[in-house]
């Protein structure tokens, strides 16, 4: 039988009543004929309740432990979601990571996964079981402990059950109905794309898009996995959603696809560094071995031999990255006058594969950015994405002037 890979986000699963919705989804697959494999995430809520749990009982706690308690929550929806299959007359069984087995590094709470056997599901399949539902967002280690794949992990989890599985398609199920050419909150003309390229979904999920996790993205680009987005509360028809798929199976796309933000930005600057060779690694290497995702960066020009360096990094990091500069210049290992912080800030993309052949994007945005008064304070560039800084204030009208300009809202 063909093989369905279908994920259920906490959202979709929150309750008993919304279970029974997605297990009627389900049930509606298999009387197609499929063999699905079910991946679920905990309940709404459920996960962060679990990490508050370790967070209270021990502040500097063990990860394997934390990966113990945490993962928890997956087991549960999973029990729920078969029991509810099974009272359906539809054959399913719950799988645990250890289960299928999953197999994961030792990366305890952000652990890659780097097996999944087929031979456990398939000989269940072939002893008649239709639904396979898979604990999402852990696994087990090398040393036999159980892992999770870090926030959002179930939807890697889907996409590598589908890549080891060669299923036909990935169906992602969450609370919208697919992916926007920008957030509907911000914009309310922004428009649900039919189909978006693998390339531009890594972009708009790596520069903000809270649609889908960036790692299952990777993946999906990596093994041709189809992805599909779709509402978990919705009607549903064979064209529904958004089909992520690989660039050749979109006949005609605009220049721009979409435009993303990120407010939980800031900019740091270094002012008056040395000018010389490695300056950069003595910085940015620092930063990397303290965790710190340093995104843009310029460096100014040198005047006497000094320089200033400004990078964007997540609010987050903030104390880290300062903490981290500091300690450099107190062994003396970096020299600079001071650290200029301005957590103010955010980051706004516009991301299409048709700038690749397309010239004059830049200058359009940067025009649309001026006309309404909007201050650019750095920029980056790749092949298929322009990013720009601007005070945070003025990132909802950025968004808004961008997806005019680009006539987003139209197909």
């Amino acid at each position: 039988m063909p093989v369905l890979v279908m994920k259920f986000g906490g959202t979709s699963v929150a309750t008993l009543d919304r279970i029974r919705r997605a297990a009627k989804r389900v049930g509606v697959e298999v009387a197609k004929g499929y063999d699905v494999i079910v991946i679920v995430s905990a309940m709404s809520g459920e996960t962060n309740k679990l990490v508050g749990y370790v967070d209270e009982t021990s502040p500097l706690y063990d990860a394997r432990e934390y990966d113990a308690v945490v993962s928890s929550g997956e087991n549960v929806t999973a029990g729920l979601m078969a029991l509810t299959l099974q009272e359906m007359d539809v054959p399913a069984r719950s799988w645990q990571g250890w289960q299928v087995p999953l197999m994961t590094n030792s990366a305890h709470a952000s652990a890659r996964i780097e097996e999944i056997p087929t031979d456990n599901i398939n000989a269940k399949f072939g002893e008649g079981m239709k639904v396979a539902v898979v604990a999402g967002f852990q696994g087990i280690s090398p040393e036999g402990r159980i892992t999770t794949l870090g926030r959002g992990g179930s939807d890697t989890t889907a996409v590598a059950f589908a890549a080891a599985f060669d299923a036909e398609r990935c169906d992602i199920y969450t609370d919208v109905d697919g992916v926007y050419t920008t957030d509907p909150r911000v914009c309310e003309k922004a428009r649900k794309l039919d189909r978006i390229s693998f390339e531009e979904m890594l972009e708009l999920a790596s520069l903000g898009a809270k649609v889908l996790q960036t790692r299952s993205v990777e993946l999906a680009m990596r093994y041709k996995v189809k992805l599909r987005v779709l509402s978990s509360f919705e009607e549903q028809s064979d064209e529904a959603g958004t089909l992520v798929c690989d660039e050749e199976e979109i006949m005609e796309s605009n220049v721009v696809a979409g435009v993303a933000y990120s407010r939980d930005e800031a900019k740091m600057t270094l002012v008056s560094v040395a000018d010389r060779p490695g300056i950069a690694a003595a910085i940015f290497g620092p930063l990397a071995e303290a965790g710190v995702n340093v995104d843009m960066i310029v460096q100014n020009i040198s005047e006497d031999g000094r320089t200033d360096m400004t990078f964007s990094c997540p609010t987050t990091e903030v104390a880290r990255a300062e903490k981290a500069m500091n300690d450099l210049k107190e062994n003396g290992e970096l020299n600079f006058a001071e650290i200029i912080t301005d957590a103010d800030v955010a980051k706004v993309s516009v991301v299409g594969i048709g700038m690749r052949s397309a010239a004059g994007v830049a200058a359009k945005m940067f025009k649309v950015l001026s006309d309404d008064g909007v201050n650019i304070q750095v920029i980056t560039t790749s092949e298929i994405k322009i990013s720009v800084l601007v005070a945070r204030k003025y990132m909802e009208l950025a968004v808004q002037a961008l997806h005019d300009a680009f006539e987003l809202d139209k197909a």
